[in-house]
């Protein structure tokens, strides 16, 4: 926030310094791109940095929308994205053998991604409807775990594990956060262990693959085991300051798959070694750290349960990203957010962003 007389009110109010760090971070992407591609804008730099322009306008507009606003909406857009859910099912374009997006003529839309931050607006909205000594008893939970289920399921039929994963995962999240007992999440988590060898047997069989490449990724290393070996190779090959900017060889020669998308941590790691790395990790514990703090600082339920459920959603977007590259989680297809190249990704992560200084700013106005 700045003060200055000179400066209108509106751009004075915003918070400027996480704005400059998502900037920062969104800009090291480009940077990324434009060496994954040759020293070229084309074909991935130019279309991100306009899509970047655009998402985070968009979220700057988004941060003026009243708590209140956000709060009405977030029942009716979860009802929305599940039946965009159902019609990518009957209508959805298949990409890559996975049927995930909606061709609406401008921009191919991936409902699933929205879901993301709209499970967690919803579950939010319902526990701070939900009277407070209704938290313990079972229609605090039966409810919300329809919720997370449905539209997990629907992901799952995509089929896309990662997505679904998250959907989840930030939906325990705000039950969590809610003050549900600790022992249903235990119970819950030995239940889902004790069903693990079930849902293997129901996995397509490039699921299965995934997982006994991350048990054993040497087994096969140069047919299903190809791309995480060739992406610990990278990293490891950048040493701690790297082999300098577009000196990569495992990106620039094509051994390393993917090397704009999912596994572009990798692409960084080889040219900007371990220092890159943690400048890129320090980024995005700062932008956590700062949605957690507008968590703490608000003053309603919803508020809190919104921003504490959004901020770890974007902990687990990076968390899982780096894991699956570094070989200590199974490939998953979760993109390195504001790095990776996509714009489905790239809007979820700066809806969160435009939502969390939307309550921001309603934290200042109530103080």
């Amino acid at each position: 926030m700045i003060r200055n007389s000179l400066v209108p009110a509106p751009l004075a109010s915003l918070p400027w310094r996480l704005i400059l760090l998502v900037v920062a971070l969104g800009g090291f992407g480009l940077v990324v791109l434009y060496s994954a591609a040759g020293g070229s804008v084309q074909p991935w730099a130019l279309s991100q940095g306009l899509r970047f322009a655009m998402f985070l306008g968009g979220a700057i507009v988004l941060s003026r929308v009243g708590e209140e606003q956000i709060k009405r909406m977030a029942i009716p857009a979860y009802v929305v994205l599940v039946i965009l859910l159902l019609l990518v099912e009957l209508l959805g374009a298949v990409r890559g053998g996975s049927q995930r997006w909606l061709d609406l003529g401008i921009i191919r839309l991936q409902p699933s991604e929205l879901m993301k931050p709209a499970i967690v607006l919803a579950l939010a909205r319902f526990y701070d409807l939900l009277p407070a000594g209704e938290t313990r008893r079972a229609n605090a939970i039966w409810p919300a775990g329809l919720m997370i289920g449905i539209p997990a399921a629907l992901v799952l039929l995509q089929p896309d594990l990662g997505t679904a994963t998250m959907i989840v995962a930030g939906g325990l999240t705000v039950m969590f956060l809610a003050g549900l007992p600790l022992r249903l999440f235990v119970g819950g988590a030995l239940a889902v262990a004790a069903m693990m060898p079930i849902a293997y047997t129901m996995m397509h069989d490039y699921q299965r693959n995934r997982v006994l490449i991350f048990l054993d990724p040497e087994s096969d290393p140069l047919g299903r085991g190809y791309h995480i070996s060739q992406s610990k190779i990278a990293i490891g090959s950048g040493g701690v300051f790297g082999k300098g900017f577009l000196n990569g060889t495992q990106s620039h020669l094509d051994y390393l798959p993917e090397g704009h998308t999912d596994f572009v941590f990798a692409t960084m790691a080889e040219e900007w070694g371990m220092a890159g790395g943690v400048a890129i990790i320090l980024l995005y514990l700062l932008i956590i750290r700062w949605g957690m703090r507008v968590g703490i600082a608000a003053r309603s339920r919803f508020a809190k349960l919104t921003a504490a459920g959004l901020a770890t959603t974007l902990f687990f977007y990076f968390a899982i990203n780096l894991m699956m590259v570094m070989g200590l989680a199974p490939v998953v297809g979760i993109p390195l957010p504001l790095v990776s190249f996509g714009g489905s990704a790239m809007m979820t992560v700066l809806l969160c962003i435009g939502i969390l200084m939307a309550i921001e700013r309603s934290n200042r106005r109530a103080r």
